[in-house]
């Protein structure tokens, strides 16, 4: 944890996020990323931190830097950057295009004093590195070396910048630390040269591919991943062929028998075996319990997977993986727009049910998930204001996303809601409701909802398992996750997954005479969230190493959150195929 001015500063910066969301552009780039020969190359410092936590990061001069010559001014923060914790300073190193310079002094004969001391070997001895970026490239290197046979730890005082250029652009950033010097407790007072050395090298490359050189094909596109993918389609098919079969076979017969028993007298009907799913016709469309919170969770998971699934798909297009920080803003805004869908669905399952008080639906449906993610991130920025992270959310920013909720996400809520409900919110059920509720018939162990629950989400998390080791190496490592396609294909893989496995649950049960089919079809696969979070437990205490209440705040908590969006896209997939094959069966049996 480094002491520093940090949080308090950010608050003036990012104000400016209120008055300029009304024109922020995703897309949007300071630079032309052509420049004429000799022009200055800005040098910005974006963080420090510990290299096993990657979230845990300080501002750069919160280590006793110099700063170089000139004023050191704040680069104007995006609303993902602000999110995402970048702090970029002009690091004050002079750097002109095209010229190579020898050995240069960034200020004469820095004075660390013996707190500077303690500060640098504390951030050495936890293995901290620092960040740049320069036309938009990240270049990192390591604050200093620890010499773990006998403790010493040394400073790098020299940064070596190489370059590669094509013409007038830039393509390829590199920053090597170099010149050690030791540091000792002993030091009261020492003066240290703080130096660079700047080298350009003309290169054919071209610079729409100056990001490959950050990208691990390897890892990401090796025969594991591919093979995944396959045995995903395969699993896919089975299940597909699974509810093909059992609509062809199971539910004819049932057909038969149900058209078969409508053709008897009343004394042949009272002897016959009555059983099976048409038993609860009287029920099967009876409101769930807590139907408010309900339709909450199913209009905003359907805003999830329709975000998502947009989100991929500007990454895809787009390729914003190469844009720092622009898919977080993207996600935010295109979380925004997409509030009409929370509201519309949210709003029809409400009213078919007999909800009248669509008002509060509205609200719940509005506030639900960014209120989830407002306390985990509230504990979070509590736990980095204390260690003066830059990671802590400016007030500035947090009143950007008041901004976004309020004119944009809740408007559009209402909107939909109002769509929803007159348009979709009639119910149009096969079957009437009795008003006494039927009881429920004691059933074997393996066919109670909570079993049917627990066993639901284990082939959809079987078909993301591995892509969900990719996504948690990059997001928690420092791989660049590229392969969106292969996420799209994952994603309508899971869709399908579960819609299939929610179908065959659902009839499961309902065929044991149990109408309590909603939530049971909402949670079916949902249960993969829980399955995700345990797998993120192993992978916290197995593939990484970190340490500390800051970086496994984080890490839980932003977990739970994602758990959480699982939960919530799944289930509501779930649920609207459940309800498609309720809706389908019911229609096409005669009832009494």
């Amino acid at each position: 944890m480094l002491a520093g001015k940090g949080w308090s500063g950010k608050v003036v910066k990012s104000l400016a996020l209120v008055t300029a969301l009304a024109i922020a552009i995703v897309n949007a780039d300071e630079h032309s990323h052509k420049y004429e020969d000799s022009e200055a190359v800005v040098v910005w410092a974006n963080s420090v931190g510990p290299l096993s936590n990657r979230q845990e990061t300080y501002e750069y001069f919160q280590l006793p830097y110099c700063k170089g010559e000139g004023q050191v001014e704040h680069r104007h923060e995006t609303l993902g950057e602000a999110l995402l914790g970048m702090e970029l300073v002009n690091s004050g190193i002079s750097i002109r295009f095209g010229k190579s310079q020898d050995t240069t002094s960034i200020c004469p004969r820095r004075l660390l004093t013996s707190q500077d001391v303690k500060t640098f070997q504390y951030a050495i001895s936890h293995d901290y590195w620092f960040q740049y970026f320069i036309d938009d490239l990240p270049a990192w290197g390591m604050v200093g070396k620890k010499d773990k046979e006998n403790d010493q730890v040394s400073l790098f005082t020299h940064q070596n910048f190489e370059f590669e250029y094509n013409g007038n652009q830039i393509i390829s950033a590199k920053v090597t630390p170099e010149n050690l010097v030791l540091l000792t407790n002993s030091q009261a007072g020492i003066h240290i040269d703080f130096t660079y050395s700047v080298h350009w090298k003309a290169t054919t490359k071209e610079f729409k591919t100056r990001f490959e050189r950050y990208l691990d094909s390897d890892f990401f596109e090796n025969k594991i991943h591919w093979f995944s993918i396959f045995n995903s389609l395969m699993m896919v098919l089975f299940l597909t062929g699974f509810v093909s079969a059992m609509w062809i076979r199971y539910l004819r017969r049932d057909f038969a028998r149900y058209d078969k028993e409508a053709g008897l007298t009343d004394f042949d009907h009272d002897l016959g075996d009555d059983y099976g799913w048409k038993q609860i016709h009287g029920d099967v469309f009876r409101p769930p319990s807590n139907p408010m919170t309900f339709a909450a969770f199913v209009g905003t998971g359907h805003q999830l997977a329709w975000t998502s699934f947009f989100v991929i798909l500007y990454t895809i297009f787009g390729q914003e993986w190469t844009e720092r920080a622009s898919i977080m803003t993207a996600t935010i805004f295109i979380y925004a727009f997409t509030s009409m869908i929370s509201g519309y669905s949210s709003a029809s399952q409400y009213s078919q049910y007999g909800g009248k008080e669509w008002v509060r639906c509205m609200f719940l449906t509005a506030g639900f998930w960014p209120a989830a993610v407002v306390i985990v991130t509230s504990l979070n920025n509590t736990i980095a204001i204390y260690y003066t992270s830059s990671r802590a959310i400016p007030f500035g920013t947090m009143m950007a996303l008041l901004v976004i909720w309020l004119f944009i996400v809740l408007p559009l809520t209402l909107v939909g809601s109002i769509l929803g409900k007159n348009w979709a919110g009639k119910a149009d059920f096969p079957c009437r409701v009795h008003a006494i509720p039927r009881q429920i018939p004691e059933k074997i162990w393996y066919a109670e909802p909570i079993v049917v629950i627990a066993l639901g989400g284990i082939l959809p998390f079987a078909s993301i398992f591995i892509e969900i080791y990719f996504l948690f190496t990059s997001f928690w490592s420092y791989k660049v996750y590229y392969v969106y396609g292969f996420g799209l294909l994952v994603f309508g893989i899971v869709m399908l997954v579960t819609a299939s496995v929610t179908v065959v649950s659902t009839y499961f049960v309902i065929n044991t005479e149990d109408y309590r089919w909603h939530w049971m079809s909402l949670a079916t696969c949902g249960s993969t969230a829980v399955y995700v979070y345990i797998y993120s437990v192993y992978y916290y205490m197995q593939k990484t190493k970190m340490y500390g209440l800051f970086q496994t705040s984080f890490y839980f908590g932003n977990t739970a959150l994602a758990c959480m969006a699982i939960f919530l896209i799944l289930g509501s997939v779930g649920h609207f195929a459940a309800n498609k094959f309720i809706m389908r069966i019911y229609r096409n049996v005669k009832l009494d």
